[in-house]
C-alpha cells in the first residue's frame, strides 16, 4: 500500500476513532475519575479515597451479584456457543432449503431485546405459556420458570441464546472457506461426518472458536440488562441480579453515581480477566493436541488433514 493510500484509509477511519473517542473514551475516563468520589449526581463529587473499594468489600449485594453473574457466565456461553457453532456448521450447505432457515436464526439478532423479552415471557408464562403446556402433554412437571433461581437464570440464558447471530454468521462463512476437496478427500478415505469435523473442520476453524468464546464471555457479562430487568428485575431471591443491573440500581434507584462507576470499573476488570483466561485455554488447547499427536505418532510423521487419514490407511 502507498503512503498516499494509507493516509486515505486512515481519513476513511477517522470518523469511526472520533466515535470510539466520543462513547468509550471520554465515559471510560469520567468513569475512573468518579469512581473515587461520593456523588448522587446531583451536586459537585467529593473525593473519597478508597471509601468505595471498602465499602464493596462489605456488600453483601454486590457478592450476589457476582455470583449470580458468575453462574450466568457458566450456563450461557457454553449454549450460545455450542447452539451457534453448531447451527452455522449444519446449514453451512449450499442447499434451497437452507435459505429460509438461516434467514430464521439470524433474525432473532435484529429483533429489540424488549421484544425477545416479552416473547421469553409469553412463552415461560405458567398457565398459558406454550412451554408448560407442551410438558403437561408430556406428562412433566409445569415449573413456575420465573420463581427460581436457576429457572430464571435458565430463562434469561435461552432468551438471549436466540441472538446468536453474529456467532452463526461467523461460523458459516469460516466454514465455507474450508476448501471442498478436502472433505471429498477425507470422505474417500472413509472418514464420516464426525471424523470429518474432527480432523478437517476443527483444526481449520479452532482459532475462530477460541476468539468468539472470548466474545461471548464478554456478551455474557455485559448484554443482559434488558431480559432481567423486564422479566425479574433481580429476583428471585438476587438470583438474577447481575451486575449491569446492580450498577444500574446503584446509579439511577440509589443517586450512588460514586460507587456505580466505581462498580463499572470493576466490571471491566472482571470482564478482561475471564477474556484473559479464555484466551489462555483457546492458546493452550491447539499446543496440547500438536504434543499429543508427537507423543502418538513416530518421529518425522506428519499429518496433514486428509493427506494424514489416507497415510494411516496405507500403513
Amino acid at each position: 500500500m502507498s503512503r498516499g493510500s494509507a493516509r486515505a484509509a486512515w481519513w476513511f477511519m477517522a470518523p469511526f476513532w472520533l466515535g470510539v473517542a466520543l462513547l468509550l473514551g471520554v465515559p471510560l475516563v469520567l468513569a475512573a475519575g468518579y469512581a473515587f468520589t461520593d456523588h448522587t449526581g446531583l451536586g459537585d463529587p467529593v473525593f473519597n479515597g478508597l471509601d468505595n473499594l471498602r465499602r464493596a468489600r462489605e456488600d453483601p449485594l454486590l457478592a450476589a451479584s457476582l455470583r449470580a453473574s458468575f453462574a450466568y457466565v457458566l450456563l450461557a456461553v457454553p449454549l450460545r456457543l455450542l447452539t451457534g457453532i453448531g447451527l452455522g456448521l449444519l446449514l453451512a450447505r449450499r442447499a434451497p432449503f437452507f435459505r429460509g432457515a438461516r434467514a430464521a436464526v439470524y433474525t432473532p439478532s435484529v429483533m429489540p431485546d424488549v421484544a425477545l423479552t416479552l416473547v421469553a415471557a409469553w412463552a415461560v408464562n405458567p398457565m398459558s405459556g406454550p412451554v408448560n403446556q407442551l410438558l403437561g402433554a408430556l406428562g412433566l412437571p409445569e415449573p413456575v420458570w420465573l420463581a427460581s433461581a436457576w429457572g430464571a437464570r435458565t430463562v434469561v440464558a435461552f432468551m438471549m441464546a436466540l441472538a446468536l447471530g453474529e456467532t452463526f454468521l461467523v461460523v458459516l462463512v469460516a466454514r465455507r472457506t474450508v476448501p471442498a476437496d478436502e472433505y471429498a478427500a477425507a470422505a474417500l478415505d472413509g472418514a464420516g461426518p464426525w471424523r470429518q469435523l474432527r480432523h478437517v473442520t476443527w483444526p481449520r476453524l479452532a482459532p475462530l472458536f477460541a476468539l468468539l468464546a472470548v466474545r461471548e464471555v464478554a456478551v455474557a457479562l455485559h448484554v443482559n440488562f434488558v431480559p432481567v430487568y423486564l422479566l425479574t428485575d433481580g429476583g428471585p431471591d438476587s438470583a438474577t441480579l447481575f451486575l449491569p443491573l446492580y450498577i444500574f440500581d446503584q446509579a439511577f434507584e440509589f443517586l450512588g453515581f460514586g460507587y456505580a462507576a466505581f462498580l463499572s470499573l470493576a466490571l471491566l476488570v472482571v470482564s478482561a480477566g475471564l477474556v484473559g483466561a479464555a484466551v489462555l485455554v483457546g492458546l493452550g488447547i491447539p499446543a496440547l493436541r500438536r504434543r499429543r499427536a508427537g507423543r502418538a505418532h513416530p518421529p518425522g510423521y506428519q499429518e496433514r488433514g486428509p493427506r494424514g487419514l489416507r497415510e494411516r490407511g496405507r500403513t
